[in-house]
C-alpha cells in the first residue's frame, strides 16, 4: 500500500471478485484429484497449535447429493454444482498433538523439546472448557473452508458456503464421528451464467479502529 492506493496482485484480485454462487452448470464435474487437490490447500490454513482439527466430506456422486439435499433445505447448490463438502471441524484434542507434530520435527522446522512446550499449555487451555474445545473446532473448519474459497475462485470455479441444514441429520446421514460438528456446506463448480457480482460491503470506516 503506497500514498492510500491499494497495490494488487492475482490473490487479492480473487479476494475482492469472490461472491456467492447461485447458478452452476450441472453438466461440469470435477475429478476426484482436482477435488483432493482444493483439500489440500483449504488444509494449508492456520490451526491452533498445529491441530489440524479438521475433516471434509466431498459430496459429488449423485446418490450422495440426494442424500444430503433434503437434509440442506433443498438448496440447488448441492445438486447443481460439482461438489458439495460438509467442512467438519473436531473437538480439540489436546493427546494428537505430539503426531501432528512429528512431521514438524522430522522436517527440521521445530526441535522434539519443544513438543511439551505446545502440548501442556494447550491442554491447560482447552481440555476443561467444553466450548473453547467447540469454539477451536468451528473456527479451525471456517479457516479451512475460507481458502477453499479463494482457491475456487483463482481457479475459475464458484462456490458457495451455507449453513442452511439440519445439522444433526446430517450428522447421522453422513456418519460424522462423535467429536465432528459440521460446521458448513460449501459448494464448488463451474458456474453458469446469472450470478451477481460481489455485494458492496459496509465502509471500512465503519468496521475498523485505529487505536
Amino acid at each position: 500500500m503506497t500514498n492510500g492506493t491499494t497495490m494488487t496482485n492475482a490473490v487479492i484480485d480473487s479476494i475482492l471478485k469472490r461472491r456467492a454462487t447461485k447458478y452452476y452448470d450441472p453438466a461440469a464435474t470435477l475429478s476426484d484429484d482436482q477435488i483432493s487437490e482444493l483439500v489440500r490447500i483449504g488444509t494449508s490454513a492456520p490451526t491452533s497449535f498445529h491441530l489440524q482439527n479438521w475433516r471434509f466430506i466431498a459430496v459429488r456422486s449423485p446418490q450422495a447429493k440426494a442424500r444430503l439435499s433434503p437434509i440442506a433445505w433443498s438448496q440447488p447448490a448441492i445438486t447443481e454444482a460439482a461438489v458439495t463438502f460438509i467442512v467438519c471441524g473436531q473437538l480439540v484434542e489436546t493427546n494428537v498433538i505430539p503426531d501432528r507434530l512429528a512431521p514438524v520435527v522430522e522436517a527440521g522446522i521445530m526441535p522434539a523439546r519443544l513438543v511439551p512446550e505446545w502440548e501442556i499449555p494447550a491442554r491447560d487451555l482447552y481440555m476443561e472448557y467444553p466450548q473453547r474445545r467447540r469454539d477451536e473446532a468451528v473456527r479451525t473448519a471456517t479457516f479451512g473452508a475460507a481458502a477453499m474459497i479463494y482457491a475456487a475462485g483463482s481457479l475459475g470455479l464458484g462456490s458457495t458456503p451455507m449453513i442452511g441444514f439440519d445439522a444433526d441429520a446430517v450428522h447421522r446421514e453422513f456418519e460424522l464421528g462423535h467429536d465432528e460438528v459440521p460446521v458448513l456446506l460449501l459448494s464448488i463448480g463451474a458456474e453458469r451464467p446469472g450470478n451477481w457480482p460481489q455485494k458492496p460491503r459496509r465502509p471500512v470506516a465503519e468496521v475498523l479502529d485505529l487505536v
